[in-house]
């Protein structure tokens, strides 16, 4: 078998990929996170909404839902004053649901 250069890329991404994928599992480490994402996963929400159900300040609310839209996991509209927050699209709900399956085999 070959390995060159050129085959191993195929086989294993650039570090930089890898690093990136590496701070994308850091955020899913969360358990406040994955229970926001688990509750938008349902339905869209306020961050008053997301206090509410989850029993938690909204400031702790609002610092989490930052890093997930930081991390492209989460997605807000503006609606007047307030931000609705969703997932924003159907692979984080994927990543979560297969993590899930994964623990409780």
């Amino acid at each position: 078998m070959n390995t060159n250069g050129d085959e191993k890329s195929k086989i294993v991404p650039s570090d930089e990929v890898i690093f990136n994928l590496s701070e994308l599992f850091k955020v899913f480490g969360d358990p406040t996170r994955l229970k926001i994402m688990k509750v938008l996963e349902q339905k869209p929400c306020y961050v008053g909404e997301l206090s509410e159900k989850l029993k938690m300040s909204l400031s702790a609310i609002s610092h989490q839902l930052r890093i997930l839209r930081n991390a492209k996991l989460v997605k807000a509209i503006k609606k007047g004053k307030e931000v609705l927050y969703m997932l924003d699209d159907d692979h984080v709900t994927q990543i979560v649901n297969i993590g899930l399956t994964h623990i409780t085999e």
